[in-house]
């Protein structure tokens, strides 16, 4: 399918580039841990920095939901060029901040803008692609996020020792020149934005409340891990670099199962494909405090990426599809938001852990994917009120 002004490749593909910096710049947080805990005169704690890490979390609860509600009501080309543009010069004032208070207040309002994208962009593509196609779709888009953290990965261990953390967080500015003006040029409105009030009124309550139950173990799982597992693996014997090498292989798993399992949504529908998973990351997380050749490590710890971070893409693409236009950006932003608190928790609790050791901290997290199964379990699919069915076949026949 050609790239041309307006067309469903290019809005996903200008929503991949957003979310991949969306990805980048949450996850380079995890990646720069271990110097933030050295840097001098600042002397935190495991405690402290897990508490920095969920302020932009937080952040996004506040962004997600309103952005969300907001989308619904202004249209969702002006939400996501606004997003866009206030987390990346927020993340100039992250990158500048002397001390860690002003740290921590620059990565809170960084996650106002984080919080939005999301929600915006999703709405965007599932409302520019075919039907048929709608989650395998969504999951290209969001692939972005894991992607993100590949080259937060990446980039920490060419470039944290000799450059420190603050180039780092500055990269994750570009998108002010670079995606911004692009999307202002390109970026065309939703076909089936509604100008009309959006509420919570008319929403099935028992769905969005499984929907962000899910969530809010989802993004525990994601943002916990994220930020602690390169320092747990550290505490299991492995050195910065292997430790880093996991937060990589982590985020590949990522992408690989939220392809696969958003594929497997299309055609048997979110709720089942996301209960599996969740179920996957309890056992998979379980496995990595096994004594085992590291081989097998790298595996499983793939394995657990792509049953929590790519499952979080299957549940975002299952709230999504579950909702009618008029409000699938209120449902995404009030879901994702609620479970933002998830996204919040997990760092913080992995900090209180992270002495306990690997083998509690896993168990935890094992469990919370539990919770996530149930959730998904219990969350009733609904077809949407608007979607008309395609012929199996790719986006260029929508072009």
């Amino acid at each position: 399918m050609p790239l041309r002004h307006g067309s469903p490749a290019l809005v996903v593909a200008l929503g991949f580039a957003a979310i991949v910096f969306d990805g980048y710049d949450l996850i380079v947080f995890g990646s720069v841990v271990p110097a933030l805990l050295e840097h001098p005169g600042w002397d935190l704690t495991a405690a402290q920095v897990g508490a920095i890490g969920s302020y932009a979390l937080i952040g996004m609860l506040v962004g997600a939901i309103s952005s969300g509600w907001l989308t619904d009501l202004f249209g969702r080309r002006r939400l996501f060029v606004g997003c866009l543009a206030w987390f990346s010069v927020m993340m100039i004032g992250v990158a500048l901040a002397p001390n860690p208070e002003l740290l921590g207040v620059f990565r809170f309002l960084a996650g106002l803008g984080f919080g939005g994208i999301a929600p915006t962009a999703i709405a965007l593509v599932v409302e520019s692609v075919p039907a048929s196609r709608k989650n395998l779709w969504n999951a290209v888009m969001l692939a972005g996020f894991p992607v993100g953290g590949v080259l937060a990965a990446v980039l920490a261990v060419a470039m944290l020792e000799p450059y420190g953390f603050r180039v780092l967080f500055l990269i994750g500015a570009l998108p002010l020149v670079t995606l911004v003006p692009l999307a202002l040029w390109l970026l065309p409105e939703s076909p089936q934005f509604r100008r009309a009030r959006s509420s919570l009124r008319g929403i099935p309550l028992g769905p969005l409340t499984y929907f962000a139950v899910a969530n809010f173990a989802g993004f525990l799982l994601v943002f916990g891990l994220n930020t602690w597992l390169p320092q747990l693996m550290r505490l299991a014997g492995y050195d910065l670099g292997s430790a880093l090498g996991f937060l990589l292989v982590l985020n590949l798993g990522a992408v690989a199962g939220g392809l696969a399992g958003s594929a497997l949504a299309d055609r048997w529908g979110g709720r089942w494909v996301a209960t599996g998973l969740f179920v996957v990351a309890a056992v998979s997380l379980a496995l990595v405090a096994l004594p085992m050749p590291v081989v097998l490590v790298y595996l499983v710890v793939a394995v657990a990426g792509a049953a929590t971070i790519g499952n979080q893409i299957v549940v975002y693409g299952y709230v999504a599809t579950h909702f009618p236009a008029e409000h699938r950006a209120t449902a995404l932003g009030v879901t994702s938001g609620i479970g933002r608190l998830g996204a919040a928790i997990g760092p913080v609790l992995g900090g209180l852990l992270v002495g306990a050791g690997l083998t509690v901290n896993v168990g935890v997290f094992a469990a919370v994917a539990l919770l996530g199964a149930l959730a998904s379990a219990l969350a009733v699919r609904r077809e949407p009120a608007e979607v008309t069915r395609f012929p199996a076949g790719s986006l260029s026949r929508a072009a």
